[in-house]
């Protein structure tokens, strides 16, 4: 039974709201960075410009080299993987807490005050 009270912004903007809302014809807010399409190539992304990820990529592709391996290679790969995806559960969850609150703000009551 919360309201969420908007006061419009009236005077030269008014003159100005066709043009507006063809641009901005949704009036919802979005504060989530994912979808469920773009969360894993958006993510790597992300992470990979991370330089200490740099590191254990650029160490598990030196062990695929029979030359220089050191240790097995899966065993190269586990903490790399461990960070990853302890990282995509954090990212996962926080971004569907946005989603949620996003979700319950956009649904509901608004009493707008005009003149």
């Amino acid at each position: 039974n919360k309201w969420r009270i908007v006061f419009p912004n009236t005077g030269r903007q008014w003159k100005d709201w066709k043009q507006a809302s063809t641009f901005y014809s949704g009036n919802r807010i979005q504060t989530t960075k994912y979808t469920w399409f773009t969360f894993l190539p958006q993510y790597l992304f992300e992470q990979f410009h991370r330089l200490g990820n740099l590191y254990f990529f650029f160490l598990v592709v030196l062990n695929w080299f029979p030359q220089v391996e050191v240790f097995h290679r899966e065993i190269t790969m586990l903490p790399l993987i461990v960070v990853l995806f302890a990282s995509m559960i954090k990212d996962a969850v926080e971004d569907y807490r946005k989603y949620r609150f996003d979700k319950t703000i956009n649904f509901s009551k608004t009493r707008v005050y005009d003149k």
